[in-house]
């Protein structure tokens, strides 16, 4: 289960992080919502860029993991 902090609206969810749709809304909240220490435990960057091209993120959330990927990983995203 994700943390209160990451989601705080809705009724309680659980994810199965072995299942594609349910890893990206996980990725999705972490990266929007998530402390440094949220994004350590849940994000494996692997996964992250495997699932780039699927994610919904603000237009300034997708700028900042851009610019995180390509400087840190040289990944093209």
């Amino acid at each position: 289960m994700v943390p209160l902090n990451v989601r705080w609206s809705g009724p309680d969810a659980v994810y199965d992080l072995t299942d594609r749709r349910d890893r990206a809304r996980v990725y999705e909240q972490v990266l929007r919502e998530g402390t440094d220490d949220d994004v350590r435990y849940f994000i494996d960057v692997d996964a992250l860029l495997d699932l780039w091209p699927e994610l919904f993120l603000p237009t300034h959330v997708h700028a900042a993991w851009a610019r995180w990927l390509r400087e840190h990983r040289g990944a093209s995203v």
